[in-house]
């Protein structure tokens, strides 16, 4: 076996979404916080990156968490979450997959009936407490970085499509929330190659013409997911069409993005302050969100959102590479 590369992985599936989660083979990303590694990893290693979530190893809507030794003292894992669009600041789907292969591989030390996991990412502290059962995730409640409404009712012109209205939001990443009744798009899975271009087309503008940045932390930039919420979604029980740059759809109902949704529910007063949120996916899959503190992100009202969700283990792999193999960083086909 001639391999430059060995690299082991658990693969997941959160409520449908992959988490490829790397173990071993990749050694420590030089960087005192995980901002600081993955600012490192885009600038030096990003072909690792391309080599797991491409052809032939991944597909076009492939998404990993590359472990790596905690940032801070009581941490239990960093965390650094890559998929086709490059390297996320937070992953709500991939930690809920993270968390589970962590307590069903033993790799953080397990009580029953909950154990919590305590990491470091790029966005900042997380913490999943996994409700296990003879030694299985059954499921995992992640408590996310503070999430906030950016703005509401703003406005964007769009090539194809006119002005567009939507909301900005953070969660972990930015996400425009959009209404597609208003842009003509049924809310239908018959529909997605239109929803979907008309969420690369809504990004692009945006990023364009007004390029959402974090209040406190400007390495967290730009806005590479719209989120299309269902017509007939009420207040606490919401359905989405996740639109993800450079042109897929989450399968999960996104963790970051039901996070900025619970933020924006509250922003428009929609949500009592304890009220649950019930955010499905267009798959139909579910996570449960609430929000359990309120906080400020630089100047503005921010909250603390719990998400609720499931992963399973889907297999374990060593991944190679072979020298002579063509295409060393895999392909976009």
């Amino acid at each position: 076996m001639h391999s430059s590369k060995i690299i082991s992985a658990i693969d997941t599936h959160t409520e449908g979404m992959p988490t490829r989660v790397i173990t071993g083979g990749v050694g420590t990303v030089p960087g005192h916080t995980m901002a600081q590694r993955r600012t490192y990893f885009i600038d030096h290693l990003d072909g690792l990156r391309r080599l797991l979530v491409n052809e032939p190893r991944g597909h076009a809507s492939m998404s990993g968490a590359i472990l790596q030794p905690a940032t801070t003292a009581d941490g239990h894992f960093g965390v650094l979450f890559i998929e086709v669009s490059g390297l996320l600041p937070m992953c709500g789907h991939g930690t809920i997959g993270v968390a589970t292969a962590l307590v069903e591989a033993g790799m953080v030390p397990v009580t029953e009936p909950t154990t919590e996991i305590r990491l470091d990412t790029p966005a900042g502290r997380v913490v999943a407490t996994v409700n296990v059962t003879a030694g299985h995730a059954d499921s995992v409640t992640l408590r996310n970085v503070p999430a906030y409404c950016d703005s509401l009712d703003n406005e964007v012109e769009v090539p194809g499509l006119g002005p567009v209205r939507y909301d900005l939001a953070y969660g972990g990443n930015f996400y425009a929330i959009v209404d597609p009744a208003k842009l003509g798009l049924p809310f239908d899975r018959a529909e997605q190659a239109r929803i979907l271009d008309a969420g690369l087309r809504i990004m692009a503008a945006i990023n364009e013409s007004r390029p959402p940045v974090h209040a406190e932390d400007r390495g967290i930039t730009g806005c590479k997911h719209v989120l299309f919420l269902d017509p007939d979604s009420e207040p606490a029980h919401t359905r989405n069409a996740m639109a993800i740059h450079p042109g897929w759809f989450d399968r999960s109902p996104c963790g970051t993005g039901t996070s900025a949704l619970l933020a924006r529910q509250h922003a428009r007063g929609l949500l009592a302050a304890d009220a649950v949120l019930r955010s499905d996916s267009f798959l139909g899959t579910t996570f449960h969100a609430r929000a359990i503190e309120t906080t400020t992100v630089g100047d503005h009202p921010a909250i603390i959102p719990e998400i609720t969700g499931r992963a399973w283990l889907t297999g374990t792999a060593t991944y190679l590479l072979d020298p002579s193999d063509p295409f060393p960083e895999g392909f976009v086909f």
